[in-house]
Parts: structure tokens; C-alpha cells; sequence
């Protein structure tokens, strides 16, 4: 089934992680992905949602729960990580709908996941670190962690930040920000897997 055009999917995820050096044998998983919906012809964010994933090499420590709110009971009652791929791709058109994250690590941790388990790349080649237009659009010198970004855009933060479901929808305000200067650019100018950091985008009108 084709995706409708102009709909973004908008990825943040939160992952494993400890005060220090991981645990012995202990690896970065993938715990959370939030994902919102992006209508970019009405500018408006139509979908929110949130996969829990099981950690299979790691645990939920206590740095992490502080961090993320996430705990080991609640991630227990997730998906595997292939089946979380498996459903981005069956319900969330993941390989042929266009998606952005607030940077790349979202992108890199998936790559290197699906590489370490074996698991098909759910994700079709259109990806963009959203943080280069709205950079750009703003005349930044730096690009700008999503909190900071959402001030400069005078947004507020809404829910919990590293949650992934609300960080994706908090990120996916700061794309509409960015489209709504004129400095969003159309997935045909996207140049690839792995070429987007050296992506430079042009203020629009607005900026």
C-alpha cells in the first residue's frame, strides 16, 4: 500500500544506558521508540505512538529509569527488537515514508542493532537529522539540543523529556517550525544514507 504524500515519520528512541561503562558483556539496546506522524501539506502532527522493546543483551539500570522513566518491569512486557522492526515496517510504513530524528544517533543505533541481531533495516533510504534545517532556518552557530530548540522556536516542551513517544512528538513540532519558515526540504533533495550530516539547507522566507 503506498503511504499518502506528505506524511513524516518522526523517530526518537531511548536505549540502555549507565552512569559509567556498560556492565560486562552488556550492550546499548533499544527500549523505547516514539514515533509521530507528520502531516507536512497541513502542517499538523495526526499520529503519536510508542513501542515498548525488550532488551535482550542488557538491562534497565537505575541511571537509565532516572533518565527515561522507563523501568525493567515495563520493558519485560515489550516486543523483541525484530518485531518492533517488523511492525514499523508492517503498520508504519517505515520503508517507504519518509523519516526524520533530532540528530543521527536515532538512525546509527538502529543500524547497528539490526546488524548485531541480524535483523532486516526496517527504514527505506529517505532520512534526515532534522536538527540541520531548523539550524539553518534559524541562524544558528550550533545545532541545538531539542529542549534548546524548542526555546529558540518559543515552543513548549509537552511531557517528559527523554520519554520517545514525547520527545517524537516535541521533535515533530520543531519540524513543523522549520517547514513553516520555508526551510524543509523535500525528500527528493535528501541525499542518501549516511550523506545527510554534511546536508546544508537554505533559510526560507521566513527564517
Amino acid at each position: 500500500m503506498d503511504t499518502p504524500p506528505g506524511l513524516l515519520n518522526v523517530i526518537d528512541i531511548e536505549a540502555t544506558c549507565w552512569d559509567g561503562r556498560p556492565p560486562p558483556g552488556a550492550v546499548g539496546e533499544i527500549i523505547e521508540i516514539g514515533l509521530t506522524v507528520v502531516d507536512l501539506g497541513t502542517a499538523e502532527r495526526v499520529a503519536r505512538h510508542r513501542i515498548l522493546v525488550r532488551p535482550a543483551r542488557s538491562s534497565v539500570s537505575a541511571f537509565c529509569t532516572e533518565l527515561t522513566g522507563l523501568t525493567q518491569a515495563e520493558v519485560n512486557t515489550g516486543l523483541s527488537f525484530a518485531e518492533a522492526c517488523r511492525l514499523l515496517a508492517a503498520e508504519h510504513r517505515a520503508g517507504s515514508r519518509p523519516w526524520t530524528s533530532w540528530g543521527d544517533y536515532d538512525r546509527n543505533q538502529f543500524v547497528r542493532q539490526c546488524r548485531m541481531t541480524g535483523t532486516p533495516y526496517p527504514f527505506g533510504r529517505h532520512h534526515l537529522n532534522a536538527k540541520l534545517p531548523f539550524t539553518a532556518a534559524h541562524g544558528l552557530r550550533k545545532r541545538p539540543g531539542m529542549a534548546r530548540a524548542l526555546e529558540v522556536a518559543g515552543l513548549p516542551l509537552e511531557g517528559r523529556h527523554h520519554s520517545g513517544a514525547d520527545d517524537a512528538w516535541n521533535i515533530a513540532a520543531l519540524v513543523l517550525d522549520t517547514a513553516a519558515r520555508g526551510a524543509w526540504p523535500e525528500p527528493a533533495d535528501w541525499s542518501g544514507p549516511g550523506a545527510w550530516s554534511e546536508w546544508t539547507a537554505r533559510p526560507g522566507p521566513g527564517a
